[in-house]
């Protein structure tokens, strides 16, 4: 039996309630990926009508793309890493400030093979969202080859977001 979180059906449902609680606020979304380098932004504007509540998504892969794009400075960079807290800290609340939205989510992690360390293995994943100028943070890991730890970084980035607009007014 798949997992959930490969599940088309599942990622579809979870954008449907993110379109469904986006569009009640009159709010837009903006998206700041590295490790999942769009996939996000691509399961929001394949459900037909998500120009009404996604406003933009960056793909920031490189250092240079997070401050070029997002404003992210090199020196928190080079002090935590591209993946760390600060930084998805940073992406989320760029991606705000450099669009039209007024919610974000971004991502920074080491989906693999290669690129992982004692302190950051393959899997782990940092997560910033940031909803009416409020930023939420965590980190998590997940297992699996590349393309498991990348559907698995876009799921809960979905989730999660679904879950502070339902719990938010």
């Amino acid at each position: 039996m798949p997992s959930l979180i490969n599940d088309p059906d599942h990622i579809n449902a979870l954008v449907q309630a993110l379109a469904g609680a986006l569009q009640a606020r009159g709010w837009m979304l903006a998206t700041a990926e590295s490790c999942t380098g769009g996939m996000i932004a691509a399961a929001c504007t394949d459900r037909a009508g998500s120009s009404e509540w996604f406003e933009r998504g960056f793909v920031s892969y490189s250092n240079d793309a997070k401050q070029e794009l997002l404003g992210v400075p090199m020196a928190l960079i080079a002090e935590h890493g591209a993946v760390s807290e600060p930084v998805a800290r940073a992406m989320a609340e760029g991606a705000v400030a450099h669009s039209h939205a007024r919610c974000s989510v971004a991502v920074t992690g080491v989906a693999g093979p290669g690129g992982g360390s004692a302190a950051k293995p393959v899997g782990t994943v940092w997560f910033g969202w940031c909803l009416d100028g409020a930023t939420h943070t965590e980190c998590q890991r997940f297992d699996g080859d590349r393309a498991a730890v990348r559907q698995a970084t876009v799921a809960h980035a979905l989730q999660r977001l679904n879950a502070m607009l339902s719990a938010g007014p």
